[in-house]
């Protein structure tokens, strides 16, 4: 005759409990996961886009070299390699593929509407300008370049000495800064500025005015 064994105190109705505690930690833990990497993503594509803009302000410099090419090359390049570091300390994955060159008869052709911004900059401030400069790279993004130092900021559009205040329209927030650089946007905030008008965990600002005041 066959017995039939059961560990002692673990009925039916035991077992069926323990296994929905278990079915409840794991969809619990998926929620927490899923939270977590949302905010991540956010952050890197933040660092990603940065590290585009630097590519796109490299090939340009490469597809028509002067004699501070090799120089604003290194400077660029230093700023990347720093982005790349901090992608790592948050965790984001994948590398940015470098834009492919543009011909040499087309990299001029940015210097030449770097004018047109200004003229348009008459009508921007009923739109969410304090009226207190001309708007400038209307519609434009905000991110930071990963330079160190004081609050300044880096730009294609505007020659170094330019002063440019920028307002992040989600919090309200504003800084004043000088164009101590160049890059291949409109304006680059550094570290310190980027800190003072970012919301917390973004490393992209949206919804921007840009406004030359000196």
């Amino acid at each position: 005759m066959r017995r039939t064994y059961r560990r002692p105190g673990q009925t039916g109705s035991n077992r069926k409990i323990v296994i929905g505690l278990v079915v409840a930690a794991v969809v619990g833990g998926g929620i927490a996961v899923g939270t977590g990497l949302s905010s991540a993503s956010t952050a890197c594509d933040g660092m990603d886009q940065a590290i585009r803009q630097n590519q796109q302000f490299i090939a340009g410099q490469r597809a028509n070299p002067n004699s501070q090419t090799e120089a604003v090359i290194a400077n660029r390049q230093a700023v990347i390699d720093l982005i790349n570091v901090q992608k790592k300390q948050a965790g984001c994955g994948g590398a940015v593929a470098a834009p492919p060159a543009p011909p040499a008869q087309q990299a001029t052709k940015p210097p030449a509407q770097a004018t047109k911004p200004p003229v348009q900059a008459t009508t921007p401030p009923a739109q969410g300008g304090n009226g207190g400069g001309d708007v400038v790279c209307a519609g434009s993004t905000v991110t930071l370049s990963g330079e160190g130092g004081a609050p300044a900021a880096s730009s294609g559009t505007h020659p170094i000495g330019t002063t440019l205040r920028v307002r992040n329209l989600d919090n309200n927030k504003s800084i004043t800064v000088k164009v101590a650089s160049t890059s291949g946007s409109c304006i680059l905030l550094n570290n310190a500025a980027f800190e003072e008008v970012r919301e917390p965990g973004k490393f992209l600002i949206r919804r921007a005015v840009i406004e030359r005041v000196g």
